[in-house]
C-alpha cells in the first residue's frame, strides 16, 4: 500500500468521524488503517506526513520545525516565505495549488482553536494549540488572495550567563542588571520587534531569590525562567459566539490577589499599563515587563499613548510612572545580533517623565550615570 492512498484512506474517514481534529487522533487511524503493512519507519513518516496535512499546518508544518525559524508567511499560493532571523528569505519549493487550499487551511488552523474564518468573520489572530501565533486575511479585504502569518513562539531559557557569553550584555551591563534585580526595582525591558526582549526578561526572572514568588500574565507562555516558583496566567480569546475572552488587564487584576512578589506582564500593549502602574505604586516592588519602543527616549510616549486610550489622564500617566518604574533596560537588534544598547532611568523633568541613559553599551557619556550607581548600591 503506498502512502498516498493510505492518506486518502486516512482522509476518507476523517471526513465522516465526529468530533475534533486533533493530532493525535489523525496519529491512531494511520496506525489502525496501515493495519501492519507497513515498517515501524514507514508508519512514523506516514503519521507525520498524514498529521501535517490534516491536523498541523500541511506544506508550511516542516518549515515551523526549521530551527531558527521565528515567522512563516504566505501573500499567495506560491508567495511563502520565512524569517530565521536575519531578514525575509522566499521558500520557491513550497506553495500552495492555489489560492483556495491556502483558505482551507486558514480556515482550519483556525478552527483548531476554536474561532471563526469566514466571510463574515473575514480575519483571525489567534493562538494555535501548539502555541504558534496564528493571523490570516481572507479575500477581498486581502485584495491579492488570502494571507497567513504564523510566527512561531520560541521558549526562552537562556539565563542570565548564557546571554553574556553569547554578547547580549556587553561590558559591564550583566553586573548592572543583576543589581536591578537584586535591588527590586521596577523595569521596562524595551526593543524593537525581534529585538530579544523576552529573552532577557526571563533571563532576569531566573536571578531572583528562590523564596520569591513570580506571577506572570502573558498572551502565550513565553517566558520560562529557570526559577522554582512561577505562577502562570494567560489569555484567552472569545468563543465562536463573541463571548469568554480573558484579557491581560484582567490577568494583572486576580494576579494581585495571588500574593506575588514579582508581578510580570510579558508585554505591556494595552489597557494592562493602567493596572500594572497602580500595582507597582501600591508596594509590589520589582515589578516587570516588556514595551515595544525603538528608543529607550520613546518609553514615555508609548507609556502615556497606553495609559490615555485604556481612559488615564495624560498628567495621571506621567505621575504614575515617574513613581512606579525605576529602570528602562533597552535593547538593539544589528548585524552582529542583539544586545543590550542602553539601561536608563525614567525621572521626572517638570510635567513629563523623561528616560535619562545612565550606561551606554558605546560607552559615551551618560547624564544619569550617578544616579544610576547611587541606585543600584542601595540606601
Amino acid at each position: 500500500m503506498s502512502a498516498p492512498s493510505l492518506l486518502d484512506r486516512v482522509r476518507a474517514r476523517l471526513a465522516v468521524e465526529e468530533g475534533s481534529l486533533s493530532r493525535a487522533g489523525v496519529a491512531a487511524l494511520v496506525r489502525e488503517e496501515a493495519g501492519g503493512l507497513l515498517g515501524d519507519a514507514d508508519v512514523l513518516l506516514a503519521v507525520r506526513d498524514a498529521v501535517d496535512e490534516l491536523a498541523g499546518a500541511g506544506p508550511l508544518e516542516a518549515l515551523l520545525r526549521l530551527p531558527g525559524v521565528t515567522d512563516v508567511l504566505v501573500n499567495g499560493p506560491d508567495q511563502v516565505w520565512v524569517d530565521r532571523g536575519a531578514g525575509l528569505e522566499r521558500v520557491p519549493d513550497v506553495g500552495f495549488p492555489d489560492d483556495e487550499a491556502v483558505r482551507r487551511l486558514a480556515v482550519r488552523l483556525a478552527g483548531s482553536a476554536g474561532r471563526r474564518l469566514d466571510d463574515a468573520a473575514p480575519w483571525v489572530d489567534v493562538g494555535l494549540p501548539d502555541g504558534t501565533r496564528l493571523h490570516a486575511v481572507l479575500p477581498p479585504v486581502s485584495g491579492g488572495g488570502t494571507c497567513l502569518s504564523l510566527r512561531v513562539l520560541r521558549r526562552c531559557s537562556r539565563s542570565l550567563a548564557e546571554l553574556e557569553e553569547h554578547g547580549t550584555l556587553p561590558g559591564g551591563s550583566g553586573a548592572l542588571l543583576r543589581a536591578v534585580v537584586d535591588r527590586r526595582l521596577a523595569f521596562l525591558v524595551t526593543g524593537g520587534t525581534g529585538s530579544g526582549k523576552t529573552t532577557l526578561l526571563s533571563a532576569l526572572l531566573g536571578e531572583v531569590g528562590p523564596g520569591e514568588r513570580l506571577l506572570l500574565c502573558e498572551d502565550a507562555a513565553e517566558l520560562t525562567p529557570q526559577h522554582p516558583h512561577v505562577v502562570r496566567l494567560l489569555t484567552r480569546p472569545a468563543n465562536v459566539e463573541g463571548a469568554g475572552a480573558v484579557g491581560l488587564r484582567d490577568l494583572v487584576r486576580q494576579a494581585l490577589r495571588m500574593r506575588p512578589d514579582r508581578l510580570v506582564v510579558g508585554e505591556v500593549r494595552g489597557a494592562e499599563v493602567v493596572d500594572l502602574l497602580a500595582a507597582l505604586n501600591t508596594g509590589h516592588d520589582g515589578g516587570c515587563g516588556t514595551l515595544h519602543a525603538n528608543r529607550s527616549s520613546e518609553v514615555p510616549a508609548r507609556l502615556e499613548a497606553l495609559g490615555v486610550a485604556a481612559g488615564l489622564g495624560r498628567a495621571a500617566v506621567h505621575s504614575q510612572a515617574a513613581a512606579a518604574l525605576d529602570v528602562v533596560v533597552h535593547l538593539r537588534r544589528g548585524p552582529t545580533g542583539r544586545r543590550v544598547e542602553e539601561i536608563g532611568l525614567l525621572r521626572r523633568r517638570g510635567d513629563p517623565v523623561v528616560v535619562e541613559p545612565g550606561w551606554r553599551a558605546d560607552g559615551s557619556p551618560c547624564p544619569a550615570a550617578d544616579a544610576l550607581m547611587r541606585l543600584l548600591a542601595g540606601p
